[in-house]
């Protein structure tokens, strides 16, 4: 039986505040274990949560770049369940009444926009981290908890891994322009659930879900969806009931296995929290943050292929980060040649940073220092070719193009006597391949532009060898 696939996606986003939702305790990444605490986010008897204004309104500012309705009127209510990561034996969420509703992110799907709906953005405190010890012991590291989380709940719009993927790219992506998380998924600062059933092909019924719960990569939530779509479809094939339960995905192995039963909503005895009273937001503070918001992705991505009139695979690429955008845009400011510059981001730059696993944050070259290699090759001071073993000069020594090219003699001759001289030596040391190629072995001809490059250590005008070449052997 064919099936279709059914996803929804509930993705847990660290908000970059510098303290924590209900109290002042730091959030910073990789302390030592529990340094960053006080008796607020440990659950101690008696005290009392003070929200966080600036988690406020980066959820708020997150609803808007996303399309989303500001509720003026939400509230938090208390999540009970135990777990040993959770001191308090409930957390305070949102439920029924959260920040943000009804809202959507677009992505590209088989070459065509598609757009997926969001429920809801509600915001919430972080549990702490489980440290499990060999010898079957466990830690726990309470730095985390109370860390403010947005959970971002998608609509079940998803129909495959691959949608899945694209789509939570995209809001990563969002959510670094608009510079409320980091997003990072090594540091568990950008978590996924995943909801996913299948159903016969053209039913209008959902099949029964099972949740995976915290999958940290693009490329795992895709292996771990495939699997259990796999999964599902056998028992289904077998007449086997699938079971609603969570399950976690062993990267390992690339197999999902079962965690628990799934709870329902009821099964967290949501109630108002008493300790805090409801958020009220007016329209004027909407219009103010609204005002904070960046030119997002989509916008950019457009206006690089109108303004630029660079392909949208260029805009695409360029535009998946904020800071990567800027410097591509600082580089065409000063030298022009959009498409040449887009080029070198893409190829070489991409290619340093990624052997080194670094973001263009943390670039050892910059924009004006692209800019100046461009215009050398521009003006015909030196090669592409040699242009590559600058940039990578550059990358390494944080010098100038200028510099390296004067330091290192590559200088680009094009002087049409020292390159003739040039090519009647090689065509001299190669006269059988002269001879066949006036003959029409055509082909040849590559071989003798490569000696002609070699003979010159590649710092040769390409052009004018060419012409002159075909000059010299057509005599």
């Amino acid at each position: 039986m064919k099936y279709e696939t059914v996803i929804g996606l509930e993705v847990h986003a660290q908000l970059q505040t510098n303290s924590k939702i209900f109290c002042r305790c730091e959030t910073k990444f990789g302390e030592e274990p529990n340094t960053r605490t006080c008796p607020v986010c440990i659950g101690m008897p008696g005290v009392l949560p003070v929200l966080n204004r600036k988690a406020v309104e980066f959820t708020i500012k997150t609803g808007l770049a996303t399309h989303c309705t500001i509720t003026p009127y939400s509230r938090f209510a208390r999540k009970n369940y135990f777990y040993p990561d959770l001191p308090k034996g409930y957390q305070i969420s949102q439920y029924e009444l959260p920040l943000c509703e009804h809202g959507y992110v677009e992505i590209m799907s088989d070459g065509n926009l598609k757009r997926i709906g969001l429920t809801r953005i509600h915001l919430e405190e972080d549990a702490g981290k489980n440290l499990h010890q060999s010898g079957g012991t466990s830690l726990v590291d309470l730095n985390r908890a109370g860390t403010p989380l947005m959970e971002i709940v998608s609509e079940p719009d998803i129909s495959s891994s691959e949608e899945a993927s694209e789509y939570l790219k995209k809001l990563r992506s969002i959510l670094r322009y608009i510079e409320v998380s980091d997003a990072d998924m090594e540091k568990g600062n950008f978590r996924c659930d995943a909801n996913v059933s299948i159903r016969p092909a053209g039913s209008a019924e959902f099949g029964t879900r099972t949740e995976i719960k915290n999958v940290n990569s693009f490329k795992f939530v895709q292996k771990a969806l495939e699997y259990e779509v796999r999964r599902q479809a056998q028992l289904l094939d077998e007449g086997k009931p699938v079971i609603q339960e969570t399950r976690l995905f062993d990267s390992d192995k690339g197999i999902t296995f079962s965690m628990r039963s799934k709870e329902e909503a009821h099964d967290y005895r949501y109630f108002p929290e008493p300790d805090l009273v409801p958020v009220m937001i007016s329209k004027d503070e909407i219009k103010a943050i609204q005002k904070t918001i960046p030119e997002l992705p989509d916008n950019k991505r457009a206006r690089f292929v109108k303004e630029y009139a660079i392909p949208e695979y260029d805009a695409d690429m360029l535009t998946q980060s904020r800071a990567l955008a800027a410097f591509f845009e600082e580089t065409v400011k000063i030298c022009g040649q959009p498409k040449v510059v887009s080029n070198w981001i893409m190829g070489e730059l991409t290619r340093l940073l990624n052997a080194e696993n670094k973001e263009i944050e943390d670039c050892p070259i910059r924009p004006d220092q692209l800019a100046g290699l461009v215009t050398l090759i521009d003006k015909g001071v030196i090669s592409t070719k040699i242009a590559k073993t600058v940039f990578e000069d550059m990358y390494t020594s944080g010098k100038d193009a200028e510099t390296v090219v004067q330091e290192k003699g590559l200088v680009q001759v094009s002087d049409a006597g020292a390159i003739e001289t040039m090519i009647d030596e090689v065509i001299l040391a190669n006269a059988g391949q002269a001879k066949e190629y006036r003959a029409g072995k055509e082909k040849l001809f590559g071989f003798f532009v490569g000696q002609v490059m070699k003979a010159s250590k590649g710092k040769a005008n390409p052009d004018m060898v060419n012409q002159l070449l075909k000059k010299k052997l057509s005599g």
